[in-house]
Parts: structure tokens; C-alpha cells; sequence
């Protein structure tokens, strides 16, 4: 860390909001730089006080217990993402004239002279992974390089780390973008838009402006869904780099500055010599797993990316193939008696959902869990024809029941009044019960988990477990 730096924060006296990993990990950073550091959080349980007394041996003081004071003499405050923008922290930093920050803000901010330069992805869904998918592609062209951001290791720690990366594959969500005004990505992607967090940024239109704060600054590229209007949209109103393109890609055959698929085969028309004239053949569609449509779509926008960093053709297929998914994420558990069980738990949302149900014909459905503000018609109406049968869990299956009442009718239901660990052994035996061979039984919940478990990762090895134990029974 250069004197520069260290003379930069020395003796600035900032607030960190929350004492979760981020948070943790920004105090530590701008301690070691000579910050008066205080870290605010409104818990007090036993696990808060063994980190803040680990905090304390470092020379950060923490407040537990009051997370809506600002502590005096506060000249900056960084956030935890999932702090909400309404907190009574932050109208006291306004009022005091303080600005509020994210960790990726201070992450930006710490960059040294010779930083790697951000290739950023967000989107409603397949964040995770599109970044993992391009570090893969990344790396397959002997670039030093790693996924980041909002995934794996805390983004400060990597900036502040000091390994010598020549490109950073970087996650954002809309809530730490919403903390971020200084970022400038070398080239960004948006995914998809569709509502989610709405009880976070209050509306569609603020959560969608959060999102398209990615593409402020960009130099190479602004890669965008071409089946998703929103996303160009973003681009059109981004503030760029003279020159800086916009890329799409596209499920279908690409235009020219975009990439699509022709004949089964992955193909740029963006970042070739001719694109008026020519194609750049980069993988098969059999090179992505799984080769479920709405990862393809992964699969387009992370080889974007890596192109306009002037990645080879070869390492877009190579990183590719190298690639395995994440666990839960469409995951064929087990078949038993003839019907195939797959744990897609990441789906914490509807549009998550709707790709998930796209893939499978005829499907036994369990959802359900907390709704985050979602209203759940568009996809039943959407989703209605592939249903066999439905098993509803959770704090907000309600909505999900009165959706399938008014658009799927005929689709008989399971509404599991329970919440306790053994609710998903009986859900999946439920299932089990409606479906018959040739079915799926598909965990997409399309809300969040954390009415009955800790994170969907439980939640999907919840899943799991039962359908092993099921396996087991009629084995």
C-alpha cells in the first residue's frame, strides 16, 4: 500500500455499517491505513461479540446494539450491501452531510497505480454464474486473473492483497452498485432486469437505475440482452468512453456487434475485423453445462466480455468446457422411479424461477418461502402448461397458491403448512406422490429462503438430502 494511500485515510474518521464479512473486511483495510474506525451493528448476540473483540485487537471500536446512531465526528460512512437506503444511519450521515459509500466504493478507491482493470457483470439472474464462467474463459487464456465482487472473497481483501492479477472478473449486485458512484469497469454486462429487492430501492425504476450504473465510465464495451429491451436501454443512457461499443447477445443469430448461436454453435459477431460480413465461431452449445437456454445466454455474455478484452476464440471454448457449475443451480440430484429431481434453490426469485421452469416438461413444482415484495402471475400464467402438480412451502406460499388458482386451476396443489427442518422431506415425498415417470420434480422456489433456513445453499441440501433419502426407500 503506497504512502500516498496511507496518508489519504490517515486520521479520517469513518463509520462501517455492519459487522457481517464485507464489513469486517472494509474496517480491517482502512484500520491498517491509519482510519479512526468504528464499526456500528444492530446485533448482540454471542457470535457479534467474539468478532467485535477480534476487531478490537486491531483497533477498530465497535457499537453493538444501535445501528441507527451516527457515532460523532464521522467523516465517512461505508455500508454493507444489504443495508437499506431508508436506514436512520444514513439520514443522520445526510443530515450531517456525510456521504455514504459500499465496500466496492472503497475497494475502487484503493486500487494502486497498476491495478487490473474490472470486467463487471450484474443482472436479476445468473450473476454468479456468468463472473464464474468468464474467470474460467479468463484464465483458459493464461490470464492471472479471479471472480470477485459479489461472490468468493471479499473485494477489499483482493484489492488490498497484493497478488499481481492482469484482469478481475467482478459480481455486482444492484446494492452494492447502488454504493458505488466512482466505479469505472472496463466493460460491463447487464443480464436481465425483471423486479426483485423492490422492498430494497422502492421501485422498479430505481432498482433498474442501480443496475445500469455498471455501464457508467465504461472504455471497450457495454454488452446487453438483445431479448431483454431494458438492458439496451441502460446502455443508451450510460455516460461512456468515446468509442466504448454496445455488444448484444442473442439466443438466436446474431446481427452484426453481437454474439449469438448458428447451427448449435456459440458465435461473435462483435469483436471480428468483417462483423458486417463474418463470424467468429467460439464454442458448442454442448460445451456449456447445463445447456439449459437462459445459460447459454451466460455463456454469450461472459464470452463478450472476455472478447472485448481481446480473449482468443479457443480460450472462450476452453473456459467453457472447464466450467462447473454451481451446486444448486439446476442440479440433477437423482432420478427415482423413473422421475429426475433437480435442485435449482438459487432461484430466489420469479424471473430465476421462469428460467428454471423453461427448461422442463412435464414438472411436479415446489416454491415458496419469502416473497421479497414479488407478485407470482406472470409466472403461472407463463409456466401454467408444464405443470403437473405444485408442493408450497414457506411464509409467503399463499401468493404462490392464489397465482395457481387464478391461472393454473386444474393443477392440483400441495399447500405445506409447516416451516420446521422436516417440512422439505415432506414436500418431496408430496411430490414424489404427483409425479409420475417421465416427470420432473423441480426445486425452484422463486423466493428467498431465509423464513426456514439460513441461505438457499441449506435449503437445496435440504432438498437433496430427501430425495437421497427417498432414493433409498424405493431402492
Amino acid at each position: 500500500m503506497g504512502s500516498r494511500q496511507v496518508s489519504h485515510w490517515q486520521g479520517r474518521r469513518i463509520t462501517v455499517a455492519g459487522l457481517g464479512v464485507s464489513g469486517v473486511s472494509a474496517a480491517r483495510a482502512l484500520a491498517r491505513l491509519g482510519a479512526e474506525v468504528t464499526v456500528v451493528d444492530g446485533g448482540s448476540g454471542d457470535a457479534h461479540r467474539a468478532r467485535a473483540a477480534e476487531l478490537a485487537d486491531e483497533g477498530v471500536a465497535v457499537r453493538l446494539g444501535d445501528a441507527e446512531t451516527l457515532p460523532e465526528g464521522t467523516d465517512l460512512v461505508v455500508t454493507s450491501p444489504g443495508w437499506k437506503p431508508s436506514s436512520p444511519l444514513f439520514a443522520a450521515a445526510a443530515a450531517a452531510g456525510v456521504d455514504v459509500v459500499g465496500d466496492v466504493e472503497i475497494a475502487w478507491r484503493l486500487r494502486g497505480p497498476d491495478a487490473p482493470p474490472w470486467l463487471a457483470v450484474t443482472g436479476t439472474n445468473g450473476k454468479t454464474t456468468t463472473t464464474r464462467m468468464l474467470a474460467s474463459i479468463l484464465a483458459a487464456a493464461g490470464l492471472r486473473t479471479a471472480a470477485i465482487g459479489n461472490i468468493g472473497t471479499p473485494i477489499v481483501d483482493v484489492v488490498t492483497g497484493g497478488e499481481p492479477y492482469d484482469v478481475l472478473a467482478v459480481e455486482l449486485s444492484s446494492y452494492q452498485l447502488h454504493w458505488a458512484p466512482s466505479l469505472r469497469a472496463h466493460s460491463a454486462a447487464v443480464l436481465n432486469l425483471a423486479p426483485d429487492h423492490l422492498d430494497w430501492h422502492g421501485s422498479m425504476e430505481a432498482y433498474a437505475a442501480d443496475k445500469g450504473r455498471i455501464y457508467e465510465g465504461n472504455t471497450v464495451a457495454c454488452v446487453y440482452n438483445a431479448a431483454d429491451k431494458a438492458t439496451e436501454d441502460l446502455v443508451r443512457e450510460a455516460d461512456v468512453v468515446e468509442g466504448c461499443r454496445a455488444v448484444g447477445f442473442t439466443l438466436g443469430t446474431p446481427g452484426p456487434s453481437q454474439l449469438g448461436v448458428v447451427e448449435g454453435i456459440l458465435v461473435d459477431r462483435a469483436f471480428v475485423e468483417q462483423r458486417h460480413r463474418q463470424a467468429q465461431e467460439l464454442a458448442e452449445v454442448s460445451d456449456v453445462r447445463p445447456p439449459a437456454p437462459h445459460n447459454i445466454a451466460n455463456a454469450l455474455a461472459a464470452a463478450a466480455l472476455a472478447r472485448a478484452f481481446g480473449v482468443p476464440a479457443q480460450a472462450v471454448r476452453d473456459g467453457l468446457r472447464a466450467f462447473s457449475p454451481d451446486p444448486h443451480r439446476i442440479d440433477h440430484v437423482a432420478d427415482v422411479d423413473g422421475v429426475a429431481y433437480v435442485d435449482d434453490s438459487k432461484a430466489t426469485n420469479t424471473h430465476a424461477a421462469q428460467a428454471s421452469l423453461a427448461a422442463y416438461d412435464p414438472i411436479v413444482w415446489i416454491a415458496g418461502g419469502l416473497a421479497k415484495g414479488a407478485t407470482f402471475d406472470e409466472l403461472v400464467a407463463q409456466s401454467a402448461g408444464r405443470l403437473r402438480g405444485a408442493v408450497l412451502i414457506g411464509a409467503d406460499r399463499a401468493l404462490v397458491r392464489e397465482a395457481l388458482a387464478r391461472h393454473a386451476p386444474d393443477v392440483p396443489v400441495v399447500d405445506l403448512d409447516r416451516t420446521d427442518t422436516g417440512a422439505m422431506a415432506a414436500a418431496v415425498a408430496e411430490a414424489a406422490r404427483l409425479a409420475r415417470p417421465g416427470d420432473t420434480v423441480l426445486l425452484a422456489p422463486a423466493c428467498a429462503s431465509m423464513d426456514m433456513f439460513t441461505n438457499y445453499t441449506e435449503r437445496g441440501e435440504a432438498f437433496a438430502e430427501a430425495v437421497r433419502t427417498l432414493a433409498d426407500e424405493r431402492g
